[in-house]
């Protein structure tokens, strides 16, 4: 831990806690009246819920009026179900009015008793119920006509003396002045978040409706039986529901009333955990001034703190990201400073958004479902976490890395001196006119003593392999070839025989895939880096030749450009490359010692590579390209190729998981261990992400059909992906652009090319998870293109994915619009999500048209290869002059 890091990390914290306090500053709002008119009133405890015929006891309604004696005039009911028809009497005992409510709804018999149990309480009790209203929001629902509305209120009116109305919303009276004719008051809702109000004007906005009302009816007086803001809920418009909105807007409100002498029943005095189930949905639960267990939600006469627990959230996300951050530095010495403050800076937020979200979320009534989720959403943020802060430290070290620690110096060695090295060819049911290039490439090597060994494995139609082994022959006893079928093993098979038939003066062991075509230094460049007895192996890029040949083409190699000019690169610096099953050279004794190439792997390549690094020695990266192979020729074979290295991956995961988690099994570096683990969390990223996709499709589904009980999910919950997905975007454009020389168009291409893979990946990752092994799955070169409806069958996971998701999206924008905020983010996610498979459609389609052309991204000039030039700073090698 070094004075730079720790300088960094305290600068950090002071910049972030700052922050903390700047965004919770408190705000000066006018007190609460020491005794308000009145208070909605519902007596539900947090096990209580009407819809089950679950109500509290007289006792805890007593309670309740208890605490709200002193400090409020009166309570309006909603319903004299039950237990509920006893409020009046136990409140007239704590000396508060009440507002009698009788439930209606499209229930004639429940609403007849309503009615006769109405009247006999007022009449009962009349010294304490002042007033009487008949049906909730009935017109509102649609559960009743005005016309059956009117005949409840005509046969009230006639039974009592006292002021008899109906509570509907301010805009429902404005609209139907038909239901004033059998009212003594005009009882309004004023609740501007439903309305999507902001804040600032909210209580405007109550005075204006309130004025319109008397203006519109002068004769009637005008109660406002319900005016409140949720503490918790999803953004309708512009209102944004949260505990210091609520206290604000209710704060400011009783001033206006108060000096204006209104008749209001603040909405409402204790929280509906209940009501999270009703029509309301989830906001429906946090429009109390006290919460569920008969607390005060916010201070009525200090000033508001939008989150009053921000010092101790500010602290744990402090000492979460100080350790991430360490973490992440812990061998980065070559990091310079901005490099060192964009990781702190990432960690930082990273760490505050975590806390902030886990807060939010907490702040819920759980229940076991929430429970679940709230877990599952705990799991999937630390997830969200490691992944992006590993995406981070490569965007960091890629931009801001100084002088390599391992630069590959050139090693000048005589003839004489020079090693014998084994090229080894695997090949099966490959174009012989191919594979005769390949061979011709490599007998113009400059390179006083090597041998090539083509071995074909299981090749059945003579006609393909025999002239290969002709041409061999041709070439000198050097070109040794032999076919074997059967062969097991697949390609590991196959080397492991070339391993057996190697010469056994030879030094090295070298492997190209049979569509390279190498350069004739590639030996005499490379092969003396084996002069230092550390050195295992030495690979280079894989690199394409056929890149300019079409549009399909051009794309999948952009894509391939990065890992090989920046990830290897940054592996290199910690002796943790990815091996490569082409353009690779291994120490034979180090290849025999750990028992060859694995045939139970299908990336045999690299788990040796691994397997060499468990055994502490070296390898070493040169970024210059020295052979150029073949780009799959479709699709459905660019899938096939990731799909392999996919699973691989999580058979060698499955395989080491010891050595890569436990130091003590192994004697990987933390930074070797580290860049394995992390270089392969995208790959897990995009399997989860897959689980998440077929999650929001059945939401959505939920949503569409069910739109009472499936709500948009709440920002929280969807700003992680859509964070993530934004910041791949970021890092993947700026890389591209300042470390791959890439054009904008050519990142672009790369990203559609790289999108397009991740539906393959993520079943390949899960499979992998729950398989042990499966066949290899050869890359076939020169293949016939694809037409395009054998194109489009190749994607139709992705397309139905696609017309799914987008489908989803539409068919919920049209049936409940985009008003909120929450709604609007789930589309943008539905449509982020579809991305992908989009993209797999557009590569699909490319893939189908080889005529094509690739200077539609690369107009002016052939592709830059891997190495050529790039990332002098980061890795500096004299094998690229």
């Amino acid at each position: 831990m070094t004075r730079t890091n720790i300088l960094t990390c305290i600068a950090a914290i002071i910049v972030f806690i700052t922050l903390w306090g700047l965004l919770n500053r408190p705000e000066i709002e006018p007190p609460w009246p020491t005794r308000i008119q009145g208070f909605s009133f519902s007596p539900m405890r947090s096990w209580n819920d009407p819809l089950k015929k679950s109500f509290p006891t007289p006792a805890e309604i007593d309670a309740d009026l208890e605490l709200l004696a002193g400090k409020t005039n009166a309570v309006r009911t909603y319903s004299v179900e039950g237990v509920l028809a006893q409020i009046p009497p136990l409140a007239q005992k704590h000396n508060l009015n009440v507002t009698l409510g009788a439930w209606l709804d499209d229930d004639l018999t429940t609403n007849e008793e309503q009615i006769k149990t109405v009247i006999q309480l007022a009449r009962k009790h009349y010294k304490n119920v002042i007033r009487v209203i008949i049906g909730n929001e009935v017109i509102l629902r649609g559960d009743l006509t005005i016309k059956q509305l009117n005949g409840y209120l005509e046969r009230v009116q006639s039974a009592l003396d006292i002021p008899v109305s109906t509570a509907e919303p301010w805009h429902v009276w404005r609209e139907h002045e038909e239901l004033t004719e059998h009212v003594d008051f005009i009882a309004s809702h004023m609740l501007p978040y439903w309305e999507g109000v902001d804040l600032e004007h909210a209580v405007d906005h109550v005075v204006t409706g309130y004025n319109i009302l008397r203006q519109n009816y002068p004769d009637k007086p005008v109660v406002i039986t319900e005016v409140g803001w949720p503490s918790i809920g999803r953004t309708k418009g512009d209102a944004v529901a949260s505990l210091a909105n609520q206290a604000t807007f209710l704060r400011r409100f009783l001033e206006h009333a108060e000096e204006n002498n209104y008749i209001y029943y603040v909405l409402e005095a204790f929280d509906q955990p209940w009501k999270s189930k009703s029509r309301e949905g989830g906001v429906g639960a946090y429009w109390g001034v006290y919460n569920a267990d008969r607390l005060p939600k916010f201070s009525f006469t200090q000033p508001i703190v939008e989150i009053p627990e921000w010092q101790m959230l500010a602290g744990v996300s402090v000492v979460l990201a100080a350790m991430a951050f360490m973490l992440l530095v812990i061998d980065s010495k070559l990091l310079r400073f901005w490099g060192r403050g964009f990781l702190a800076s990432v960690a930082f937020i990273s760490a505050s958004g975590a806390v902030w979200i886990v807060y939010s979320y907490t702040r819920q009534y759980l229940t076991i479902s929430t429970i679940f989720i709230g877990i599952l959403l705990i799991i999937g943020l630390l997830g969200f976490a490691v992944v992006l802060l590993a995406e981070s430290h490569e965007w960091a070290e890629s931009l801001w890395g100084t002088v390599g620690r391992r630069p590959l110096q050139p090693i000048k060695m005589k003839d004489v001196d020079l090693p014998k090295v084994s090229i080894h060819i695997p090949t099966y049911n490959e174009p012989p006119d191919m594979m005769i290039e390949t061979l011709n490439g490599l007998a113009r090597l400059h390179y006083p003593d090597f041998e090539v060994i083509v071995i074909d494995n299981n090749t059945n139609d003579a006609a393909t392999w025999q002239p290969v082994e002709e041409h061999c022959k041709r070439l000198g006893p050097n070109f040794r070839f032999f076919h074997k079928n059967p062969l097991a093993g697949f390609k590991a098979g196959a080397l492991n025989y070339s391993l057996k038939k190697t010469a056994e003066d030879a030094t090295v062991v070298a492997v190209i895939d049979s569509d390279y075509v190498v350069e004739p230094t590639w030996l005499r460049d490379l092969v003396p880096q084996f002069s230092k007895q550390e050195i295992a192996i030495v690979q280079a890029p894989q690199d394409y030749r056929d890149n300019r040949e079409n549009l399909f083409k051009a794309m999948c190699y952009a894509e391939y450009r990065a890992f090989f000019s920046i990830g290897m690169v940054i592996r290199n610096e910690r002796n943790a490359i990815i091996q490569h099953g082409t353009m690779t050279m291994v120490r034979k004794t180090v290849l025999e010692d750990v028992g060859g190439w694995a045939e139970w792997c299908i990336t045999e390549d690299a788990e040796l590579g691994l397997k060499i690094l468990e055994c502490g020695h070296e390898a070493l990266y040169v970024a210059k390209s020295y052979g150029k192979g073949l780009t799959p020729d479709t699709f459905i074979d660019f899938k096939k190729q990731r799909y392999r290295w996919a699973y691989g991956a999580v058979q060698i995961m499955k395989y080491h998981w010891r050595e890569l988690v436990r130091k003590s099994q192994s004697r990987l570096s933390y930074g070797q261990r580290y860049h394995f683990v992390a270089g392969w969390l995208p790959w897990m990223a995009d399997s989860i992400n897959l689980l998440f996709t077929l999650s929001a499709l059945a939401w959505s589904v939920g949503m569409i059909n069910r739109p009472n009980t499936f709500e948009p999910p709440l920002v929280i919950l969807t700003i992680v992906p859509l964070t993530f997905f934004v910041f791949k975007m970021a890092k993947m454009f700026y890389l591209y652009q300042h470390r791959v020389s890439a054009s904008g168009v050519q990142t672009f291409a790369s990203a559609i090319a790289g999108l397009a893979l991740t539906h393959t990946i993520a079943k390949a990752i899960l499979y992998g998870f729950i398989t042990k092994n499966l066949p290899f799955f050869r890359t076939p070169k020169k293949a016939a293109g694809s037409n395009f409806l054998y194109a489009l069958n190749s994607t139709r996971e992705e397309a139905l994915m696609a017309i799914a998701l987008l489908l989803a999206a539409d068919t919920l924008v049209r049936q409940q619009g985009i008003d909120s905020t929450d709604m609007l983010i789930w589309i943008i996610v539905l449509a982020v999500q579809a991305t992908p498979y989009l993209a797999a459609i557009i590569m699909s389609f490319a893939s189908s048209c080889p005529g094509l052309s690739s200077r539609l991204i690369d107009p002016e000039k052939p592709s830059a290869h891997p190495g050529d030039g790039e990332n002098k700073e980061v890795n500096p090698n004299p094998l690229q002059s």
